[in-house]
């Protein structure tokens, strides 16, 4: 009897529980693939400065390209959307002619057209002497021996070269013509559009100024198309002029823009207000045999 109560007692207490602890071993490997590494502070700086350089560069890179368009080293008088409207309006009510003046400045000889109710165009044929039509012609842009053309260049809305590198236009449309200094080629654009012709040289004087420095070097015979107002002038030297005395000349004389014109001691002509050509240098070098339809001449005809 005292045996059984006991074990009744000891069936009574309740047994100290075993407790075992398992890992499961996939589930830590989870967690810790699924949880994000914390980077340490050199790789935070080094993102940061990789961030940094990206943004300087970007920056940089964007302003080079705004300054080569819009920092010209030089003021300009005419905007290209100026000049644009100039070209849209109608074209002056002009009896055609040119006229003919003769002044020195600052030592310098000069020839000066003015001209007068024609219209600019490109062609690649050397107008005749006896073409009535043609009141003054001259060179426009320099070519290479092989004939590549060494600036933008439209002949009736027919694009045949393209490069603003120098930055000296003359565009020609509606029976206008201008002349401006931009690396933007909106001017150019809208020539093409409407048949025009256009061409690029260099910067001899823009409002009113003289650009930091020329690309030609020596004394030859020059040539210009310059601006006075709204009107434009074909000028030439008597004698041989470095590039910065014929410009300064012309600054002095009071043309607000002018640009460069190739070719200074070739033949060319003009005609006054009854029609009559006069010679402009040497007859006996006309007609130009070499790069016959390749030069592109700048031709002035009657509207």
């Amino acid at each position: 009897m005292e045996k059984d109560k006991e074990i009744m007692i000891n069936e009574q207490q309740p047994e100290a529980p075993i407790i075992i602890i398992e890992r499961d071993e996939e589930e830590v490997v989870a967690k810790t693939v699924g949880k994000k590494p914390r980077l340490s502070q050199w790789m935070w700086y080094a993102i940061m400065a990789i961030s940094s350089l990206t943004v300087f560069f970007v920056s940089f890179a964007t302003y080079k390209y705004w300054a080569h368009y819009n920092r010209l080293g030089i003021s300009i008088s005419v905007t290209p959307k100026e000049n644009i409207r100039k070209l849209k309006r109608k074209a002056a009510n002009e009896t055609p002619e040119v006229v003919a003046s003769h002044d020195s400045i600052l030592g310098v000889a000069l020839d000066i057209y003015a001209i007068h109710g024609v219209q600019g165009t490109i062609e690649f044929q050397e107008p005749d002497t006896a073409d009535a039509s043609v009141y003054l012609y001259c060179r426009s842009v320099d070519f290479t021996p092989e004939g590549r053309y060494l600036s933008s260049l439209v002949a009736n809305g027919k694009e045949h070269a393209a490069s603003n590198y120098r930055l000296g236009y003359m565009a020609m449309a509606n029976g206008n013509n201008v002349i401006g200094f931009s690396r933007h080629e909106d001017v150019k654009d809208y020539t093409m559009e409407v048949g025009g012709s256009y061409f690029r040289q260099f910067v001899l004087v823009s409002n009113g100024e003289l650009p930091p420095r020329f690309h030609l070097h020596g004394k030859v015979e020059r040539c210009a198309i310059g601006r006075i107002a709204d009107r434009l002038y074909y000028i030439t030297t008597r004698h041989k002029e470095t590039m910065w005395s014929f410009a300064d000349a012309l600054r002095e004389y009071g043309f607000i823009d002018a640009i460069y014109i190739t070719g200074g001691d070739d033949y060319s002509y003009y005609r006054d207000r009854e029609g009559v050509r006069h010679d402009i240098h040497n007859i006996a070098d006309y007609p130009h045999k070499k790069w016959a339809d390749i030069i592109p001449w700048l031709v002035f005809r009657m509207l």
